[in-house]
C-alpha cells in the first residue's frame, strides 16, 4: 500500500475510533470526557467504609448497575481508539490525540472545547446628580474572587472581560489597616477618608473602611465543616482537583479536637465520602481527601443537598456551621436551572447554615452563579489559582471567613446637595439596593467576619469645584444648605444585626468638609491605585487620561511591610495588564 494511502486509512480509523468516545458539539464534548471516568467517579460514591471515632457510623452509597454497564461500553471504545492511536504512533488517550495533519484524505481535525466561563453582565455605576438623586444605598461585599481570577489570566497572557472584573472585589483583597472597635459592643468601628482624587484633581475620593473586631482562633467556636467537593470529570486537571485537595489540606492541618469534618463529593450523582469527624482525626480526614479522584458528570444540585443534611445533622447552636462548596463550573445533571439553586439556597439559608464557594480551574468555570450563591447562603466567594491562594483563603482568613460577627450589613451615604454636586460609588454593581432597601429588615445584605475590613470608596465632585461631569439643568432649582448642615458633605448610615438577630441597628457618622485632606494617605492611595486598575482593565470610562504608568507610579509611592508579597505582586499584574491591553492578547473567555 502507498504511504498516502495508509495514511488515508489510518485517519479514517482515527476518525471512526473517536468518534465512539466525542460528540460532535462543543456542549457535549465535557460530557464525553466526563463519560468514560465514571467508574472512578464510582470510587466517590461507591461504598466506602469510613467509621469516626465519635460514632462509629459507616457512610455508604450504592452505586447504579446500570452506570457500570454503560462503563463497560465506554471502555471498549476508549481501547479501540487507543489501539488505533497506538498503530498511527500517537499517545494511547483518545481525548488528547493531536489531529489528523491537515489535507490526509480531506481529513479535518477536531475542534479543541469550547471556553464556557460564564460572568454576570454588569455597567459601571453611573454619575449621579446630588439634586435629583443624594442618596446611594448597598449591601457590603467581602468577596475576593474577582482580583485571584483576574490574576489567572493575567499570568497566562489572556485579557480578562470586562464583566470578570468587580472593582469592589479587587480593592477588597487588600488589607488597609483600619483601626478596630474599642470594645465587642459594636462589632467594628467605621473610618472615613476624603482626599483629591489621582486621575481627576477637581474631583475627590470618599474612602470608607470598616473594620470587625479580631479574635485569636482559640476563641473561634467550634465549627461543623461540610466539604462539598465536585468531582466530575472535567475537575482532574492540575489547577482543579489536585490544587483543591492541597488547598483543603492546609484548612485540615489549622482543625482542633472541638472542629467537625463531613465530605461529600459530587459526580453524575452525590456521595458522602466521610461522616462527621472530629479535628483531631486528621489523618482519617487527609485520607478521605487524597482518595478522590474525578470523573462523571456534575450533579452539584443534589450535592447540595446532601451537604445541607449532613451540615443540619451536626450542627453545633452555638458553633459556627458551614458548607464549603468547591469547584470548577457548572453543573450540567439534576437542578441545573441557576434561579432553582438560588431558591433552594436561600431556604437554607434561615436553618443558620451558611455556604462558602470556591472557584478552581479554567474552562468552564461559572463565576456568576459561584457568586450570586454564596451571597444568597450568606458566605462568601473566593477563587483559587495557586497554593498560596488557598493557604490566604483557607488559613490566614480562615476566622473572617467562619466566624461571623455582624449580618445584614447595609450602607447609606445621602449626600448634601448644597456641598457636593455629583457622585460616583465605584463598584458594589450587583450589590445596590433600593432606598426603601435599607430599613427593611427581611432585605438580605452582607455579613462581616471576624477581623475582616470592608472598604467602599465614592468618586465626588464638590459645588463649585469646576469638575462637573453633567451639564446643570436649565430651569433646576437651587438648593440651599439645610439649616446647620452648611459645613456637611454627606450623612454615613450603617445598620447591621446581631448574628442571629431579627432587628438591626444604626450607626450614623456625618461627613465635615474639614475631613478634607490636600493629600490622600498611603492607604486611600492604594485604593485609588487598586480602583483605576479595576477600571482600566473594563475600558478605562471613569479615569480619563489616567493610564498604566500612572497606576504603577500611584502603588508603587505606597511604603508598608509587605511581608506576604501581595503589594509587590500587584504591581507585576499591572505591567500584565498594561501588555495585554495594549497588545493583542486573546480575550480570556467567550460568554
Amino acid at each position: 500500500m502507498r504511504p498516502s494511502a495508509l495514511a488515508f486509512a489510518i485517519s479514517l480509523a482515527l476518525l471512526a475510533a473517536c468518534s465512539q468516545t466525542r460528540p460532535n458539539t462543543a456542549a457535549d464534548t465535557t460530557k464525553a470526557e466526563e463519560a468514560p471516568r465514571d467508574r472512578v467517579a464510582q470510587l466517590a460514591v461507591a461504598p466506602q467504609p469510613v467509621s469516626t471515632p465519635e460514632t462509629g457510623a459507616i457512610a455508604a452509597s450504592t452505586a447504579d448497575p446500570r452506570r457500570a454497564e454503560s462503563d463497560a461500553i465506554v471502555y471498549e471504545a476508549t481501547d479501540q481508539a487507543a489501539a488505533v492511536s497506538k498503530v498511527a504512533g500517537n499517545i494511547a488517550s483518545p481525548m488528547s490525540m493531536p489531529p489528523p495533519p491537515p489535507g490526509i484524505g480531506g481529513i479535518v481535525g477536531y475542534a479543541a472545547p469550547a471556553n464556557t466561563e460564564h460572568y454576570a453582565e454588569h455597567q459601571d455605576n453611573p454619575t449621579q446628580l446630588v439634586a435629583e438623586n443624594s442618596v446611594s444605598t448597598f449591601s457590603i461585599d467581602v468577596d475576593t474572587g474577582s482580583y485571584s481570577n483576574v490574576r489567572r489570566m493575567l499570568m497566562s497572557g489572556q485579557r480578562p472581560p470586562a464583566d470578570a472584573v468587580r472593582a469592589e472585589e479587587m480593592i477588597n483583597y487588600f488589607d488597609y489597616g483600619y483601626a478596630g472597635p474599642a470594645s465587642r459592643t459594636t462589632p467594628f468601628r467605621v473610618s472615613t477618608e476624603i482626599a483629591p482624587a489621582p486621575w481627576n484633581a477637581k474631583h475627590q475620593l470618599l474612602q470608607i473602611g470598616i473594620q470587625g473586631y479580631d479574635v485569636d482562633r482559640a476563641e473561634i467556636p467550634a465549627s461543623n465543616l461540610v466539604f462539598l467537593i465536585d468531582t466530575s470529570g472535567s475537575m482532574q486537571s492540575e489547577d482543579k482537583l489536585p490544587l483543591l485537595k492541597q488547598s483543603f489540606a492546609e484548612l485540615v492541618k489549622q482543625l482542633r479536637p472541638q472542629d467537625r469534618v463531613s465530605i461529600v463529593v459530587y459526580a453524575g450523582s452525590a456521595g458522602l465520602i466521610l461522616p462527621p469527624t472530629t479535628g483531631d482525626q486528621k489523618q482519617t480526614i487527609l485520607a478521605a481527601l487524597d482518595r478522590l479522584e474525578a470523573g462523571g458528570s456534575t450533579n452539584g444540585g443534589e450535592g447540595l443537598q446532601l451537604a445541607y443534611a449532613m451540615a443540619k445533622q451536626g450542627f453545633m447552636r452555638n458553633g459556627v456551621n458551614r458548607v464549603i462548596l468547591a469547584t470548577d463550573g457548572d453543573f450540567n445533571v439534576g437542578t441545573v436551572d441557576q434561579k432553582a439553586l438560588e431558591t433552594m439556597i436561600s431556604d437554607q439559608r434561615a436553618s443558620g447554615v451558611a455556604l462558602t464557594t470556591l472557584g478552581f480551574g479554567t474552562g468552564n468555570y461559572n463565576d456568576a452563579m459561584a457568586e450570586q450563591l454564596a451571597d444568597l447562603g450568606n458566605g462568601n466567594h473566593a477563587y483559587i489559582d495557586t497554593l498560596n491562594e488557598g493557604k490566604k483563603v483557607l488559613v490566614e482568613e480562615m476566622s473572617s471567613t467562619m466566624l461571623t460577627i455582624a449580618q445584614d450589613v447595609k450602607i447609606q451615604v445621602e449626600f448634601n446637595p448644597a456641598v457636593v454636586a455629583e457622585y460616583r460609588l465605584i463598584g458594589y454593581e450587583n450589590r445596590a439596593l433600593r432606598r426603601e432597601d435599607f430599613n427593611n429588615d427581611k432585605v438580605d445584605a452582607g455579613e462581616i467576619g471576624a477581623g475582616h475590613d470592608v472598604t467602599a470608596l465614592y468618586e465626588i465632585t464638590l459645588v463649585g469645584s469646576g469638575g462637573d461631569s453633567v451639564d446643570p439643568l436649565r430651569y433646576g432649582r437651587n438648593t440651599a444648605a439645610a439649616a446647620g448642615k452648611a459645613d456637611e458633605i454627606a450623612l454615613l448610615r450603617l445598620r447591621y444585626k446581631q448574628p442571629g438577630a431579627d432587628s438591626s441597628r444604626l450607626i450614623e457618622t456625618p461627613l465635615s468638609k474639614r475631613q478634607i485632606q490636600t493629600q490622600a494617605s498611603a492607604r486611600l492611595r492604594w485604593a485609588a491605585a487598586v480602583a483605576a486598575y479595576a477600571d482600566l482593565l473594563r475600558g478605562g470610562k471613569n479615569v480619563g487620561r489616567f493610564g498604566w504608568n500612572q497606576v504603577h507610579a500611584l502603588a508603587a509611592s505606597v511604603p508598608g511591610d509587605d511581608r506576604w508579597g501581595y503589594h509587590a505582586e500587584f504591581l507585576q499584574l499591572i505591567d500584565r495588564a498594561r501588555g495585554v491591553t495594549q497588545g493583542d492578547a486573546p480575550v480570556a473567555v467567550s460568554e
